[in-house]
């Protein structure tokens, strides 16, 4: 699916189109309200580690997660990933499954006895908050500090699959960058005992590409903390590239990238999210930008963990 996100999403105020969509986002949310309201609840023996958005694409909960499954491991736990299977999100399976074993099916519930049935004493619930039908142990919310939530409307009108009162459902946020004492105070507002800690991305093989001239592309939520994330880490790409989150890339677009690299004696970089989606036999003479998630106050984040655990 071919999906650019609108640029009026993350317009802080209102705008035209915003504005035309809002009696479509006001019927969504009353469908789901009913959807919340007769949904059955599935009670696990097992932990479930929930870790959510309410922002649609780009906060960082797939490498969030890797990390929390680190940490787990670290705990001497068991842990697995859960995923509700989706035709079009293989980029985000296929690096989980460089890290633990994952779990999919079309109801989660299903996916987690499958784990419990391997020996797995706790699971990762990868992007499961809007998942009522879970009863989840703890609950973990990511935002991106620089799209925060955009201009506060929900789907269709705005970025978010449901407002900031979702918040009560949570028990920690982890705010990818810089430290906000605004967005602390709205995210307080709503539940004055949640728990927030900050994260950001650690390139880990940066070195390779500093001195290289580089055509970056992305397709991600927000291509541009992509962009912005190489030139931190001094990779000044001579073009950038945007294509929709998830996309399926063609092998005539991949050529045309190749011979656009070629032309200028350049090298192609991506994600490595875009790389595990490009098929094996198309991908050889791209590069990827491999990163982790470092979380700040590491240590109370997971005595945190612990108490759910």
């Amino acid at each position: 699916m071919k999906f650019y996100k609108p640029k009026f999403w993350d317009k802080k105020q209102f705008s035209f189109f915003s504005t035309l969509l809002l009696p479509a986002a006001l019927l969504i949310k009353i469908l789901i309200f009913f959807k919340v309201l007769f949904s059955k609840k599935y009670n696990c023996s097992i932990p479930v580690i929930c870790v959510g958005n309410i922002y649609l694409g780009g906060t960082g909960k797939t490498p969030f997660c890797a990390e929390l499954f680190f940490i787990l491991k670290n705990l001497e736990k068991n842990p697995s990933f859960i995923r509700k299977k989706y035709e079009n999100y293989e980029d985000e399976i296929n690096l989980l499954k460089k890290i633990g074993p994952v779990y999919e099916n079309k109801k989660r519930a299903s996916a987690i006895n499958e784990a419990i049935k391997n020996s797995s004493n706790i699971v990762i619930l990868d992007d499961g908050f809007q998942d009522h039908s879970v009863t989840k142990k703890l609950s973990i919310v990511c935002f991106n500090e620089k799209q925060w939530i955009g201009n506060g409307l929900t789907i269709p009108a705005g970025p978010l699959r449901e407002g900031l009162s979702s918040l009560t459902r949570a028990h920690c946020v982890i705010l990818n960058g810089r430290k906000n004492i605004q967005i602390e105070r709205k995210i307080l507002e709503k539940n004055k005992n949640i728990n927030i800690f900050y994260s950001e991305y650690k390139a880990i093989n940066a070195d390779e590409f500093i001195k290289q001239k580089v055509i970056a592309f992305a397709g991600i939520g927000n291509p541009n903390n992509f962009f912005d994330l190489l030139e931190y880490n001094n990779i000044n790409p001579i073009e950038k590239i945007a294509f929709p989150d998830h996309y399926k890339y063609s092998k005539k677009e991949l050529e045309s990238l190749a011979n656009k690299a070629d032309n200028n004696n350049a090298i192609l970089l991506t994600t490595e999210k875009d790389y595990l989606r490009i098929n094996s036999t198309l991908n050889k003479n791209i590069k990827f930008l491999k990163i982790k998630v470092e979380i700040k106050n590491r240590n109370k984040f997971i005595e945190e963990i612990k108490k759910f655990i």
